[in-house]
């Protein structure tokens, strides 16, 4: 079964311990926290003081993604904050390596994420350096948006070159996943289902990441 990572980006920030509570009465393994600088994508979410309090509220896994330019300047500061996993964008590293193995100094899990249009021979050569691989099945930066087809066939390729290389690495997708396209992506390959509005906008969260985790 597919861990299940509800964005937190979607969640009521007026009442942002509840919704919390709620992820963790709820078999959600893991919460994804989405940053955004303004730059590298066109909007802006929260840094590292809104992620150390919403690591007091729980023990799952804090998944922290960063769509952000220079990440390197910050990955202390997430880890201080209590993150467990950082991922950073291919397309703002300038030397990935670099961050990857900076990442894993500080002691988090490192992960990859791939925008829609970026070809995943770009990553290729780290794949064994790394823990997980977020495919983003929309255009990073804003919540709401409809899955992009081809990204299963991007799934299916990533799984692979995982497998290929014999890379104990997780596949993480990103971007417009709900319960009716969950199984094709789970199908294709995915590990990791990032769903935001599918869960916070449901009448129903807890039932609804119950379903996605049956995938």
């Amino acid at each position: 079964m597919p861990i299940i990572a509800p964005s937190l980006l979607s969640a009521n920030y007026l009442n942002l311990a509840a919704d919390c509570e709620m992820l963790n009465a709820s078999e959600a393994e893991w919460f994804h926290l989405d940053v955004m600088d303004g730059k590298f994508v066109p909007n802006i979410s929260f840094g590292p003081m809104i992620i150390e309090f919403i690591r007091k509220t729980t023990t799952r896994v804090c998944d922290v993604h960063l769509m952000i330019v220079e990440p390197e300047r910050y990955a202390e500061a997430f880890k201080n904050a209590g993150a467990d996993i950082l991922t950073v964008h291919v397309e703002a590293c300038t030397h990935l390596h670099r961050n990857i193995q900076q990442i894993k100094s500080l002691g988090m899990k490192a992960g990859v994420a791939v925008n829609p249009h970026t070809p995943l021979s770009l990553i290729e050569h780290v794949i064994g350096d790394i823990d997980l691989v977020c495919l983003m099945s929309v255009n990073p930066g804003f919540g709401g948006q409809s899955f992009i087809p081809e990204t299963l066939r991007k799934i299916s390729d990533l799984k692979k070159m995982i497998q290929e290389k014999n890379a104990p690495v997780l596949i993480e997708v990103d971007g417009g996943v709900s319960v009716h396209n969950a199984s094709s992506i789970v199908q294709a390959g995915a590990d990791v289902l990032v769903a935001g509005n599918a869960v916070f906008k449901s009448t129903d969260p807890i039932q609804t990441i119950t379903a996605l985790k049956k995938m």
